[in-house]
């Protein structure tokens, strides 16, 4: 079945780069494997995949020594300062960097470890009180403070979309999300690239594309409904 569903997803993703006349090679796959057993997430690996998102840092750490090392894990769930030291040097991206605590805490952790860390602000576009995120118009006044990390990138941005029954009431969070970054890119700020949009989860990942998501996040659409509670 897992084979299916990720040939059937493959198949949309290039249906909705060929509408926005963009290449296939611009959208990077991520599979959410939160609440899925190692096993199931070998079965995916073996069937060619390599990004995966985690929501939480107690399971992706537990899963990570299980699993090939060649796996591209990004952390994609809310990220609490305590738990930033035991993740920044497993992950290739933290998309959900949320506050400026969050962001002092991954830049000062990864000075001390002497790496670079890859980030993404997420953003709260639709303003939902039940999410996490940047407002839109805290951004911009938050460059000056992005620009003198030394060890944390910020990449991109982020966004969790709401729940609706049809993705096309999405496709204008979608697109407020491409603006902020290219309003973003215009500053020029040091340290601070506008590479990454990751938006576009099972429901609503082919109207993301078209908008410009450069990750989609897909969790149900691959391995089906969650092993584990949500």
């Amino acid at each position: 079945m897992m084979k299916e569903n990720l040939e059937l997803v493959e198949a949309n993703i290039r249906e909705a780069c060929a509408a926005a006349g963009r290449d296939r090679s611009e959208v990077t796959l991520i599979a959410v494997s939160k609440t899925n057993p190692a096993e199931r997430i070998r079965v995916a690996y073996d069937l060619g995949v390599r990004d995966f998102g985690e929501n939480k840092v107690k399971e992706m750490l537990g899963k990570e020594p299980q699993l090939p090392e060649d796996i591209r894990w990004h952390l994609i769930g809310h990220l609490q300062t305590n738990k930033v030291k035991s993740v920044i040097d497993k992950t290739v991206l933290i998309h959900s960097i949320d506050s400026i605590k969050l962001s002092d805490t991954i830049d000062f952790e990864a000075r001390k470890k002497g790496i670079q860390v890859d980030g993404l602000l997420e953003v709260n576009v639709a303003g939902e009180e039940s999410k996490f995120g940047f407002l839109p118009e805290e951004l911009l006044p938050l460059l000056e403070r992005l620009r003198q990390y030394r060890n944390l990138k910020i990449r991109g941005l982020m966004t969790v979309a709401p729940m609706v029954d049809d993705a096309e009431q999405n496709r204008a969070v979608f697109r407020r999300l491409r603006e902020l970054s290219i309003d973003i890119k215009l500053k020029n700020a040091d340290n601070v690239t506008m590479n990454v949009l990751s938006m576009g989860m099972t429901g609503d990942y082919r109207v993301a594309i078209e908008e410009g998501a450069t990750m989609v996040r897909v969790g149900t659409g691959i391995f089906g409904m969650r092993q584990i509670g949500e």
